[in-house]
């Protein structure tokens, strides 16, 4: 397929159009349905506790900080628009908090980026745990709509990602909180980046070029976490005209180098972030690994130095995705025109 076919077939789903009507007050009480749930709110939530960059940096870039009462789960530094707020909010964990540093914030509300963390097996707890102390929940429609999390090390998609999924949360989210036209406004704001970085890309008319996306491995001698087929890393290289060479249907499957070397794609990318729960969480460590290793050394993307460093939230279902978009869009027209 040409990048300019799947430029218009990107184009098309990554764009909705955002109503025209003035958003209203919300009228309590709402309910929500949410990742096979029905979450009631007879008011606004008074305070919050997030786990995951992407909720967190969601409430901010809604004006709700100041209702944020603990965070956790962190791939990267917050963004230099938010770290006045979020230097006042108590950070629980880097990564997995307990239970109880949830539950002793007592927040009205808690919002989880992944099932992993709270969900049937979840590693904090489950959504009934906190309900049962009339915590309510909210799980990131990002990671469960068109995705099994019982299958695959982090879930297996049972449907290609769909951008929807982010303004849903975002649209709930203002109306949970009653602030439905900051929601109306950002999501407007992020369909329209996401449109400019794919129109960017396709008005270069590019010869078809392929990618592949290494997020972290569990060590560095065996197979890496590459970015699936069908996923939110996935979701954005289709979106910008890279042909994925993984075709996993898992968020985050193992693939060997081996066979990434074979399918030699045009482009590498590698994420960047401050968590060390794995030694290639570390992007200088990708880095060395791809210039030593027999087999990864030799692909073309690492002898022509085409590999782009993207920060790991913005490789997931968050407000940051089309910052990780724009960037890839920016970096492969610099290498492209590098090359010629």
């Amino acid at each position: 397929m040409s990048i300019q076919t799947l430029f218009a077939t990107s184009l098309v789903a990554a764009v909705a159009v955002v109503s025209p009507m003035a958003a209203q007050a919300t009228q309590y009480p709402v309910e929500v349905q949410n990742c096979g749930y029905a979450v009631k709110f007879d008011k606004p939530p008074a305070s919050a506790v997030t786990i995951g960059q992407a909720g967190t940096e969601m409430l901010y870039a809604l004006g709700l900080g100041s209702k944020v009462v603990g965070t956790a789960l962190w791939f990267n530094p917050v963004q230099q628009r938010f770290k006045a707020v979020n230097d006042k909010v108590p950070r629980l964990s880097d990564n997995a908090p307990s239970f109880e540093s949830v539950i002793g914030k007592r927040p009205a509300l808690l919002v989880s980026q992944f099932e992993w963390m709270v969900g049937k097996d979840g590693a904090v707890g489950t959504r009934e745990q906190f309900h049962d102390l009339h915590i309510a929940t909210y799980a990131m429609p990002s990671d469960c709509e068109g995705k099994n999390n019982l299958s695959g090390a982090d879930g297996t998609r049972t449907a290609s990602y769909d951008v929807q999924a982010l303004y849903k949360s975002v649209r709930q989210l203002s109306q949970i909180f009653d602030v439905e036209a900051k929601g109306d406004a950002l999501v407007k704001d992020l369909q329209q980046r996401q449109s400019k970085a794919i129109s960017k890309v396709a008005s270069a008319r590019l010869q078809s070029l392929s990618a592949a996306l290494w997020f972290s491995s569990a060590d560095l001698a065996i197979d890496p976490y590459m970015a699936g087929q069908k996923g939110v890393a996935g979701y954005m290289m289709q979106s910008l005209g890279l042909r994925n060479i993984v075709t996993s249907a898992e968020e985050w499957p193992t693939v060997g180098w081996e066979t990434i070397a074979r399918a030699n794609p045009s482009v590498l990318i590698i994420a960047r972030m401050d968590r060390r729960r794995f030694p290639a969480d570390d992007y200088q460590k990708k880095l060395e690994f791809l210039k030593k290793d027999p087999v990864a050394q030799h692909m073309d993307a690492v002898k022509n130095s085409r590999i782009v460093i993207v920060d790991a939230d913005a490789l997931q279902g968050s407000i940051r995705m089309v910052d990780g978009m724009e960037q890839i869009a920016d970096a492969v027209l610099v290498l492209e025109n590098a090359g010629k």
